[in-house]
């Protein structure tokens, strides 16, 4: 006797999702991601430690300290000089002689950065302050776009799963009581719960992460930019999801498997490396923030920099949940149609053909 497509739908969610985190894979994964989320925010700050520069005259030192330099401040140019040979200082800056200002001493190459900070620096007036600098924009592109390819990545979980109940047989019995559709659903409503837990925990995690590595600031530019985040995220999964599942039904063996998943890869590898090349350029991130595949980070992002108002995140959101419903509903015919043959890699015509 058949299960109703709701009750089957979830027991194959249930399923997936308990084989899923009893696996130390996914554990393992998920712990890379956040201890990745803290290295981004946190081993900058651990490792950007100020150079070191001698200085005769408290005027000097007061300009150095201020310029981000570490300064040891020394009675005389002998002892200067000493710090210097001994590669304690990267540089010393001490009267000069034959005028009121001062000189440079160094051990083999002129100190760039010394003479930078000592030259006098016209007073800035900026007309369109930006919130964040572009290190920080840098960073939160990089956080977004790294998120998206490790999901996005993960989704592989489905075609392994598909692919190794054909192998086994297991699908036909399943078949027999469960329908090919709600089994598809399942495998997607299931990984889909897993990632939704998952990027929730990200955001819960990426305001401590940010506090840690000193960059709490960002919290109010960043916190809204997460809020848009997670919807195109889980939108974003559910779409690589239903083409995962159709790429493991394809084949019959794990062998084959990447005979069949190239395009799906393809597909999580392009948006990563669109946001990354191009988001300094306005025109392109625009573009990419309205394709269904690229949509779930570029449009964030271009929230995060404040280029995109919320009628775009609106309007990018529905395109993308339109294309998810579209994208399922010719994923299931295709799983359905290539589900239950064997013996080789199923073509798309063939499964299409198959499901009538």
């Amino acid at each position: 006797m058949s299960i109703p497509f709701t009750a089957a739908a979830r027991l194959v969610a249930e399923r997936e999702v308990k084989v899923l985190v009893r696996t130390k894979g996914f554990w393992i994964g998920f712990a890379v991601v956040v201890l990745g989320l803290f290295a981004l925010t946190v081993l900058p700050k651990l490792f950007d430690t100020p150079d070191s520069v001698a200085a005769v005259g408290g005027d000097t030192a007061k300009v150095l300290t201020a310029a981000g330099f570490e300064v040891r401040e020394v009675a005389d140019r002998a002892e200067a000089e000493e710090l210097v040979r001994a590669d304690e200082v990267e540089a010393a800056v001490v009267p000069d002689g034959s005028s009121d200002g001062v000189r440079v001493v160094a051990l083999t190459e002129p100190p760039t950065d010394v003479l930078t900070a000592l030259v006098t620096t016209p007073p800035v007036d900026l007309l369109e302050p930006a919130d964040v600098s572009s290190g920080e924009r840098q960073l939160v592109i990089m956080v977004f776009a790294l998120v998206f390819l490790m999901f996005g990545m993960g989704g592989a979980a489905i075609a392994q799963s598909t692919v190794t109940e054909k192998q086994t047989r297991i699908v036909e019995i399943l078949v027999s009581t469960i329908p090919v559709r709600a089994m598809l659903a399942g495998k997607i409503a299931g990984h889909a719960l897993l990632t939704v837990g998952q990027v929730v925990v990200l955001a819960l995690v990426t305001p401590i992460a940010l506090r840690i590595g000193g960059q709490a600031e960002l919290l109010a530019v960043v916190a809204p930019a997460l809020g848009w985040f997670v919807p195109f995220m889980v939108f974003g999964f559910v779409l690589l999801a239903s083409v995962w599942a159709v790429a493991g039904s394809l084949v019959s063996r794990q062998e084959d498997l990447g005979s069949s998943m190239g395009l799906v890869v393809m597909l999580v590898m392009m948006p990563y490396f669109g946001v990354m090349f191009f988001s300094d350029n306005p025109t392109v991130l625009g573009v990419l923030s309205y394709v269904p595949f690229s949509s779930a980070v570029a449009m964030p992002v271009r929230v995060f920099t404040g280029s995109a108002a919320v009628w775009e995140g609106l309007l990018s959101l529905g395109v993308l949940a339109a294309s998810v419903v579209g994208v399922v509903l010719l994923a299931s015919r295709l799983y359905e149609g290539s589900l239950m043959r064997t013996g080789g890699k199923v073509s798309l015509a063939k499964a299409w053909a198959k499901a009538d």
